[in-house]
C-alpha cells in the first residue's frame, strides 16, 4: 500500500507545471504577432435605363461598316446613314470601394432581325477602367458594327457583355 501511495504522489508531482516554467512570449526568441483583415465593398455594374449602343438607320449599299465613338459619334464607311438617324454610346454606372481603381472588360455580339433572322456582328469600344471617386464612376461603350452588304431591311437587336473588377 506504502508503494502504491509513493506512486501516485511521484506521479502527482511530475505531472504539475513547475512555477519555473516560462510563459509564451516572456523569452527574448518569442514574440506574438498580428494579423488583420479588411472588407470592401463588392463592386456592382448597373446597366443605364434607356441607354443602348445605336448604330443608327441606314441603307445597305453593299459591305462596310458603322463605328459609334464612346461620345456616341458615329461614321459609316460603306453603308448611308439617314439624315434622320440616331446613334448613342451606351452607358453603365459602377459602384463600390470608394476610390478604389476597377478595370472593364467588354466582349462584342450580334444583333439579329426576328423576321429575316439576318445578324451583323458588331465589336466594342469601353475605355480600360477607371476609378471610384466617391464611390460610384461612370463609362460610355462605343462600337463598330459590320454591314455584310446582303442584310434584310428590318429592326434588328442583341445584347453583348460588360463586367467591372477591382484592379
Amino acid at each position: 500500500m506504502k508503494k502504491l501511495l509513493l506512486v501516485a504522489a511521484a506521479t502527482a508531482a511530475l505531472s504539475t507545471p513547475a512555477a519555473a516554467q516560462s510563459v509564451f512570449g516572456d523569452a527574448d526568441n518569442e514574440a506574438l504577432g498580428e494579423a488583420t483583415a479588411t472588407v470592401i465593398a463588392p463592386i456592382t455594374l448597373t446597366h443605364v435605363d434607356g441607354a443602348a449602343l445605336a448604330f443608327g438607320s441606314f441603307t445597305v449599299d453593299g459591305g462596310g461598316t458603322i463605328a459609334v465613338t464612346q461620345a456616341g459619334v458615329p461614321t459609316a464607311t460603306g453603308p448611308t446613314l439617314m439624315s434622320d438617324s440616331v446613334s448613342s454610346a451606351d452607358s453603365f454606372t459602377v459602384s463600390g470601394d470608394e476610390d478604389r481603381a476597377y478595370s472593364i472588360d467588354a466582349a462584342g455580339g450580334s444583333v439579329t432581325d426576328p423576321v429575316s433572322g439576318d445578324s451583323m456582328s458588331f465589336t466594342v469600344d469601353a475605355p480600360a477602367g477607371g476609378t471610384l471617386t466617391g464611390g460610384t464612376d461612370s463609362f460610355d461603350v462605343g462600337g463598330t458594327l459590320t454591314v455584310v452588304g446582303d442584310e434584310s431591311a428590318g429592326s434588328y437587336s442583341g445584347t453583348y457583355e460588360v463586367s467591372v473588377s477591382y484592379n
